[in-house]
């Protein structure tokens, strides 16, 4: 019987869920979703400049796990991008904690884009 799988920690959700070319053609090819966990492992790599060994570290994961979630995420960006197809980003096994009272350990952790995330989500 295996092991149950590990909530991720994740600090923020995505801005936009639904990702596609602009032209609005699909080719008919299925849409492909990429789980919010595997978003925010790309988020900390790529944008936040963070190691695989500090991105497992803030998803609270093993760092072999936290390298399987990144190259899932850069599989199914590449496969979006290369074959024009639609990205949806839900799901995936994770607990949010960037919106709590202590922040989370990145980038965000001032709260200040957090905060300003909620202003605009209320004015919406």
């Amino acid at each position: 019987m295996p092991r149950p799988q590990k909530c991720r920690r994740v600090c923020c959700m995505p801005k936009q869920r639904h990702f596609g070319p602009l032209d609005g053609n699909d080719n008919g090819e299925p849409l492909i979703v990429m789980t919010v966990d595997e978003f925010e492992s790309l988020r900390l790599i790529d944008l936040e400049g963070l190691t695989q060994a500090e991105c497992a570290k803030q998803m609270e994961v093993a760092r072999t796990t936290a390298q399987a979630i990144y190259n899932s995420a850069r599989i199914k960006l590449a496969e979006c991008v290369i074959h024009s197809r639609k990205l949806h980003i839900a799901g995936g096994n994770y607990s949010l904690y960037g919106n709590h009272s202590g922040g989370c350990r990145c980038g965000y952790r001032s709260g200040k884009t957090h905060m300003k995330s909620k202003i605009q989500e209320d004015k919406k």
